[in-house]
């Protein structure tokens, strides 16, 4: 850990964190959620929202893939992710969708100054739900070049926080 100058588990809730919380409406995977833990530890993002059905810790094959980042980022279940959108946007969160609709920003056009801001990301078949994109203050799209023009839900996270928290960094 010292030569890696990585932070210890005991002291990464002390540390100042990026004011981003990660939404996570209806994810189905194990996989997919631990792999969300891990890169949010990565990124220092403040928390992670379960929503829905998505599974919550403690769960083996979720602990596979996070290896432990369920214990240094902070999260929460709700039983619904209006509930968590609400609850971010009366922490002071503007609440952005990460997915393709009609008026999305795309991610290397959209600027992010490090304030609040809560990331919802959908279901790995039917996205996020409409009620969540009518209260949305935004959509973030990911320019992809390809055919599929679809991302797995760990991948769309990483890739998004690093261009965030990387051009908030560059500030």
């Amino acid at each position: 850990m010292e030569e890696l100058d990585r932070i210890n588990p005991e002291e990464i809730h002390s540390i100042n964190k990026n004011n981003i919380i990660i939404i996570l409406d209806d994810v189905r995977s194990m996989h997919n959620v631990g792999s969300v833990f891990r890169t949010c530890d990565a990124f220092a993002a403040e928390a992670i929202y379960l929503c829905g059905y998505t599974p919550t810790p403690p769960h083996r094959d979720i602990h596979k893939t996070a290896l432990g980042a369920t214990e240094t980022v902070k999260w929460q279940h709700f039983e619904k992710t209006i509930d968590a959108v609400v609850a971010a946007q009366q922490a002071g969160h503007k609440i952005f969708a990460v997915e393709q609709t009609h008026n999305s920003t795309a991610l290397n056009q959209f600027t992010w100054y490090g304030e609040k801001i809560a990331l919802v990301f959908g279901n790995e078949v039917s996205g996020v739900n409409e009620q969540v994109l009518r209260v949305a203050d935004g959509s973030i799209e990911i320019p992809q070049w390809g055919s599929k023009h679809s991302l797995n839900i760990s991948v769309s996270v990483g890739i998004v926080l690093w261009e965030m928290v990387r051009n908030a960094h560059k500030m």
